[in-house]
């Protein structure tokens, strides 16, 4: 029995972001009788505080797991996994990577760390929050035995910064795939005030580095119906979005939906998928997004183009999206038969197991 440790998530069920949905999928898609799975949970962000889902142990940490507290929640994490008889542990973030030089006079058995984006470059940490995360990545990749990188950008900052060839593995998305009646999908459509066919989506956290404000300004400028599925209200910065962009009656506000159902019909439905992430390496919403075969406008980074190599549609202002959305020659049957075939994650279950 090869017994693996998972930490850096909120935890399972996913209710939060990639990761999350990355052990979600991991666990669930694990077949092999000689893998036991535990997942480190925050009991702040998961309640219930279930004992066990989908045939992995489930722990819990009484701290958040993101923002500032997710350094501490991650080294806590690690300290309660000494000496517990782990044969793996898989460490998803750097945040508490600083922690990796004591933890390694403990553990000595595989470590296996997938650092994410570039966490440190991000915008909205402060000055001290971007040492610490920059000096983070450092230890990740100097006490891990396997760095994996979720994008072949990531992995290239990798191999330049630190001379070493990280594990690329990405995110799959065919978790998105639903059966939902047309009935259905159409009352969903109506539910939210568009027609199918004729809108656009994107679904992001809505912060600076996912060009929230370029998406707004190309829709306000272009009267084409978008619905923006984020977070409205965590920050500052989203909340002065939608206070600006609120008067435009083509511009649909929706707080985040984790309703696979209705993210299915609206995503299914569409004739655009917009992508502005401009930080990270492979985003899971742009994963998910290609199983659907439409169009998909991405802002125009490395990381974007290394996912859909190159064949989506792409923009760096305001403008270019703009001009994007008048066109009426833009397909998306490429991205759906690039999903199929590489982003499954029973494929991506099966590089997890073979670094153990």
């Amino acid at each position: 029995m090869k017994k693996v440790v998972l930490i850096g998530t909120q935890g399972v069920p996913a209710r939060y972001g990639g990761f999350e949905t990355l052990v979600e999928n991991i666990i669930g898609e694990n077949c092999r009788p000689d893998i036991q799975y535990t997942v480190f949970c925050s009991s702040k962000d998961m309640p219930d505080k279930r004992k066990e889902y989908k045939g992995a142990s489930l722990r819990y940490v009484p701290l958040k797991a993101n923002g500032i507290q997710s350094i501490p929640y991650d080294m806590w994490s690690m300290a309660k996994v000494i000496g517990k008889g782990f044969d793996a542990v898989v460490v998803l973030g750097t945040s508490g990577c600083m922690f990796l030089p004591v933890f390694r006079l403990f553990f000595r058995k595989r470590l296996i760390v997938n650092i994410d984006g570039l966490e440190h470059r991000r915008a909205k940490w402060g000055r001290m929050a971007k040492w610490v995360l920059r000096n983070s990545e450092r230890m990740a990749v100097r006490f891990a035995d396997v760095i994996i990188a979720d994008n072949q950008g990531i992995a290239d900052y990798v191999k330049q910064t630190y001379r070493m060839d990280p594990v690329v593995i990405a995110y799959g998305g065919d978790h998105v795939q639903r059966k939902v009646t047309d009935t259905c999908q159409k009352e969903i459509l109506d539910a939210y005030g568009v027609t199918a066919g004729n809108y656009a989506i994107t679904v992001c956290r809505v912060e600076p580095e996912n060009n929230s404000h370029i998406i707004l300004e190309a829709f306000a400028a272009s009267g084409k119906e978008l619905i923006f599925v984020g977070n409205w209200e965590r920050s500052e910065y989203s909340r002065q979005l939608k206070m600006k962009f609120k008067k435009y009656a083509n511009i649909h506000f929706i707080s985040s939906e984790y309703n696979l159902d209705r993210l299915y019909a609206l995503r299914a439905n569409c004739a655009w998928y917009i992508h502005g992430h401009s930080a990270g390496g492979t985003n899971p919403s742009l994963v998910e997004a290609m199983f659907f075969g439409r169009p998909i406008l991405c802002y125009d980074v490395v990381y974007n183009r290394e996912t859909t190599h190159g064949k989506a549609y792409y923009w760096k202002n305001a403008q270019e999206l703009q001009h994007l959305l008048e066109r009426t020659d833009l397909t998306g049957n490429v991205m759906k038969d690039m999903a199929e075939k590489e982003y499954m994650w029973k494929h991506i279950a099966e590089q997890y197991e073979s670094l153990y």
